[in-house]
This record gives structure tokens, sequence and C-alpha cells, in this order.
């Protein structure tokens, strides 16, 4: 596999549970190089996406790792800021519930052989860049209790990027039919 933008992917993946490590290590600065390992995993995401759309290095296996990696740290880290009690349980729980929701519509889909692709849109990006944002001020500032009204902000983007993909789908569904 040369791909870069996949390898960059993958990596996304393996910092996961690297986060986990480093954020429960109980080293003094623990939180503060799990923000570290955030941060590259987040300019990861980036990064892939650029060189993939850049130099025409898309392929069928990053349309799902990309998605797949994104749900992996994105909900990793929410259960790591539940248990460290900066975050309510809501938040999670509100983002497993939305993805397990993706994954088996998706396995639905696959099975029924629908090969409709949803391209991600601006509530899709929007919601991704204030969960990264709004976690990343988390932790650099754990004292700060309004940071979790970000939070708020970036599942309510996420609720409402789930309700534009539908409605897309529905449309392209009826178009093609």
């Amino acid at each position: 596999m040369k791909n870069i933008p996949n390898i960059l992917t993958i990596f996304r993946i393996i910092l996961a549970p690297v986060f986990v490590v480093v954020f429960f290590s109980g080293k003094e600065n623990a939180y503060n190089l799990a923000l570290v390992v955030y941060v590259l995993a987040s300019f990861t995401d980036f990064l892939d996406g650029y060189l993939a759309r850049r130099y025409n290095l898309i392929t069928e296996l990053g349309k799902v790792l990309d998605p797949f990696a994104d749900k992996v740290m994105l909900i990793t880290v929410l259960i790591c800021l539940y248990i460290w009690g900066r975050i309510p349980l809501v938040i999670p729980v509100v983002v497993v519930v939305k993805e397990l929701f993706m994954i088996v519509s998706g396995l639905i889909l696959y099975l029924r052989k629908e090969r409709m692709v949803i391209p991600s849109n601006i509530f899709g990006k929007s919601a991704t860049v204030i969960f990264m944002l709004s976690i990343m001020l988390l932790m650099l500032y754990p004292d700060n209790d309004n940071l979790v009204y970000l939070l708020y902000l970036a599942v309510l983007v996420k609720i409402i990027a789930f309700i534009s993909y539908r409605i897309t789908y529905v449309r392209n569904k009826k178009a093609a039919n």
C-alpha cells in the first residue's frame, strides 16, 4: 500500500489507542501529551483528505477508512473526556448512537447492493471542526466548565449533518427511481 493518504489514515487509527495509553498514563503531563497526540491525529485528518484530492489519490479503501478513523478517534477521545469527568455522559452516548446508526444503515445499503455515496457536506465538516477545536480547548483549559457547551454545539451540528445526509439520500433515491 503506497498510497500516502491511506497510510496517514491508518496512522490516525493507530493513534486512538496511543491517545488512551498516554491519557491514562498517570504522568504529570499526561493530558498535555495526549493533546499532542490528538492534534497530530487531527492534522492527519486534514492532510490525508487534502493529499487524496490534490493528487488524485482517492481510493475505495480510503473512502471507507477515513470516516472509520474519524469515528474511532472521536469516540475514543469523548469516552476519555467523560471518564476524566470533563464532559457529561450524554455527549459520547449521542455520538456513539448516531455513529452506530450510520454503520448499520451503511451495512443495510451494502447488503441491498445500493452503491450510493453521499459526500460530506458543510454540516459534517463543521461538526468535525467544532469537535476538534472544542476537544483541544477542553484539554488545554480543563478548569473552564463553559467549554463543554462547544461540544453540545458540535453534537447539534452533527445531528443536523445526519438529518441532511438522510434528506440527500431520500432525494437521490427518488431521482434514481
